[in-house]
């Protein structure tokens, strides 16, 4: 994809599934990655595995993240793409979830993100032709999916992106023409894929991973490639006029509930 080689991107929970595909895809097309993650071992393993450099980041910790976005400008002297791939989920009913239990999964999710944000930003702003902001949400962020705190959390995060694209856009910052001060910033929304959280959490998860294909059209869950391909696209120069975009990567999911009526008996499409 064009504008991608020699860019540095920063990847937040970049050691397993999404953000590891993230990763090794940027740095196929030519990036400098910075794996940031939680779990220092995996960091390094990923970081191995795609010629880039680790760094330990807890997304709840501000002085980590400072730390990482250090990690990526003194080593290569700029920054130009951030993705804030993070997300905590717990099966927590709203009934029962108390304030420790509700800010467990909406700490991370959310101000984990923007906290990344905040901190990437005059790095980003200064990267030349504009930084990229790509954030990874989920369809939870956009329709009615269950876990109520990780899916208020996942939909905040689109509308912080929103805000984003327009208040750090070129025209909001008066450099429209400029090759630097502004940022573009999009989402992916995954549906669901096969990573780790489904096939190691024991054998209902991945029960329930086999039976999930039936509501999706395409008729199977995502990988994190694909995922990841849709990131690269929208941090490369082939997206240089999309910003403050949602782009679904869910498989038809969010088409609506057709599928479903489908398997009810209704009648299916013809023509």
């Amino acid at each position: 994809m064009r504008g991608l080689n020699d860019r540095v991107a920063l990847v937040a929970g970049g050691a397993h599934g999404i953000g590891r595909a993230i990763c090794a895809r940027l740095a196929e097309e030519g990036c400098q990655v910075v794996v940031a993650d939680l779990e220092a071992d995996a960091a390094e393993r990923t970081a191995t595995e795609v010629g880039g450099v680790a760094v330990v980041c807890d997304v709840t910790d501000q002085e980590q993240v400072r730390a990482a976005v250090g990690t990526a400008t003194d080593r290569f002297g700029r920054l130009d793409i951030l993705v804030p791939n993070v997300g905590v989920a717990a099966a927590d009913s709203l009934e029962t979830i108390d304030d420790e239990g509700w800010a467990a999964q909406v700490e991370p999710t959310l101000h984990g993100a923007v906290r990344c944000i905040q901190e990437a930003l005059p790095a980003l702003l200064a990267a030349p032709g504009g930084g990229r902001i790509v954030a990874t949400s989920s369809v939870n962020g956009m329709a009615a999916v269950g876990n109520i705190p990780y899916s208020a959390a996942k939909a905040g995060l689109i509308n912080a992106i929103g805000n984003i694209a327009v208040s750090h856009g070129p025209r909001a910052r008066g450099t429209a023409g400029a090759s630097a001060g502004w940022v573009r910033a999009n989402v992916v929304a995954p549906g669901t894929i096969r990573t780790r959280n489904w096939t190691e959490n024991g054998p209902e998860q991945r029960e329930m991973l086999e039976r999930i294909p039936a509501v999706y059209p395409m008729g199977r869950v995502g990988l994190p490639e694909e995922v990841a391909a849709a990131v690269a696209f929208l941090a490369s120069d082939d997206a240089a006029w999309i910003t403050g975009v949602t782009l679904p990567v869910d498989g038809g999911l969010l088409t609506g509930p057709l599928t479903h009526m489908m398997q009810l008996g209704w009648p299916e499409p013809t023509g």
